[in-house]
């Protein structure tokens, strides 16, 4: 038998350091080769590490939440044959070991069909302060103790009996209410509550977290909010809709905002381009690179698409139905999720009023349409009904005068307002 070392590889892109997100196996687990041995993050991609090898876990190195840099050991293995290195750590202390009476079956290794779990004992164990019991099984209590707890409001279906054959006492209903069980009280009637929860934040959240802290800290943001009449746009976009070739996919509004921004962006270079703060060096970009803000079951992801100014608006669709769907379902790669250079950020119809969103750094602009309504608008004598939309903007105000953000969101303005212009050269 020999021991086994598996480290943290290196992931490529420049990456030092991981975070644990999660673990699939524990000392004591026998598993196959292949199987996943831990989740570990980097930037915005979550990476499942599997075993090279089949063994026995020795050791696991690490906790959820901890980051470990490239070449540390995570799991230590004992394997067949001679193995490659030295044991590192000394062998975790042995899980207790059943009575004779109820001997455990071995675990199955990681990576073989799981078995169903068998309950542990609970031999010597305190009662528990909160009990359920089977439907249709009556708790037995005296007619006293029964009456003292509807008097009570208590449901005795939920205290743990103590007496002879789990016979529920007045002691067991003063326990009971001592640990902190419910005393039902009426509808009306408001409830203290002095609860408090903690979270960890570990993985993705704290990505986020570290970012848009990062963000706020270094940027000085320069907000600026325009009112825009989308009722030509989105009659444009009902009809292209509604006359669709097959295979084209269904428009939204973001298509229209990229094809406008890619259209705006060469007369403001200034304004696509990413700034090395550290460096103090402004890089301007000719390829127009947008990251599009998109809500996902592990947090905000900012999937790029990729030149814009060589796609039409067919395409544009296409490309950010396909990076939003890869970013919620966790397949989008690296390069899906890096190298924009201005981002939209849009809640859809949760939009809102108006927003004062974060700069994607080291980004120096950000644009945020917020929610499309129908209002009334004076339109020279008469009074008609538009749809109206405010676009939000932030800029780095290092970089973005206010004059130019001005003039900027104007011109994007002008051509979602008459998006006839958004297609001429």
């Amino acid at each position: 038998m020999g021991r086994y070392l598996f480290r943290l590889p290196d992931i490529g892109e420049g990456v030092a350091e991981a975070e644990i997100v999660a673990w699939h196996v524990k000392p004591g687990d026998r598993i196959l080769e292949d199987a996943s041995l831990v989740d570990v993050m980097t930037d915005k991609a979550t990476v499942d590490m599997t075993s090279p090898v089949a063994g026995l876990v020795i050791a696991v190195s690490g906790e959820i939440g901890e980051l470990v840099p490239v070449g540390s050991v995570l799991v230590e293995m004992e394997i067949e044959g001679e193995g490659e290195a030295e044991a590192l750590t000394e062998p975790a202390a042995p899980e207790p070991v059943p009575t004779a009476a109820s001997p455990a079956p071995p675990d199955p290794p990681i990576g073989a069909p799981a078995k169903p779990p068998v309950a542990a004992g609970t031999q010597g164990a305190p009662t528990a302060a909160f009990a359920t019991r089977a439907v249709g099984n009556a708790p037995p209590a005296a007619p006293a103790t029964r009456r003292r707890a509807h008097d009570l409001g208590i449901a005795l279906q939920y205290v743990p009996g103590t007496g002879p054959g789990g016979r529920i006492t007045s002691g067991d209903l003063d326990r009971y209410i001592a640990s902190g069980g419910t005393i039902a009280t009426s509808a009306s009637a408001p409830v203290q509550r002095d609860g408090i929860s903690e979270t960890r934040i570990i993985g993705m959240r704290r990505k986020i977290a570290e970012k848009m802290q990062d963000a706020k800290r270094r940027i000085p943001h320069i907000a600026y909010v325009e009112e825009c009449d989308l009722t030509e746009v989105e009659a444009l976009r009902a009809d292209l809709n509604a006359h669709r070739k097959d295979g084209q996919p269904k428009l939204t509004l973001l298509p229209f905002f990229i094809r406008a921004l890619a259209r705006v962006l060469p007369d403001f270079p200034q304004i696509n381009a990413r700034y090395d703060d550290d460096a103090g060096v402004l890089k301007q970009y000719d390829a127009i690179h947008i990251g599009i803000a998109t809500q996902t079951p592990a947090g905000l992801m900012v999937p790029v698409v990729r030149h814009a100014e060589a796609r039409d608006l067919w395409d544009c669709a296409s490309e950010v139905s396909r990076i939003s769907a890869a970013a919620r379902d966790g397949s989008a790669t690296r390069e899906e999720l890096s190298g924009s250079t201005i981002t939209i950020t849009s809640l859809g119809t949760l939009g809102g009023i108006t927003t004062t969103p974060i700069i994607n750094h080291p980004e120096v602009a950000i644009i945020g349409p917020n929610k499309l309504v129908d209002r009334p608008v004076v339109q020279g004598s008469f009074v008609t009904v538009r749809k109206m939309m405010n676009i939000s903007s932030s800029f780095d105000h290092r970089i973005v005068d206010g004059y130019d953000a001005a003039l900027f969101v104007q011109q994007l303005k002008r051509l979602l307002e008459h998006p006839a212009l958004i297609f001429m050269d």
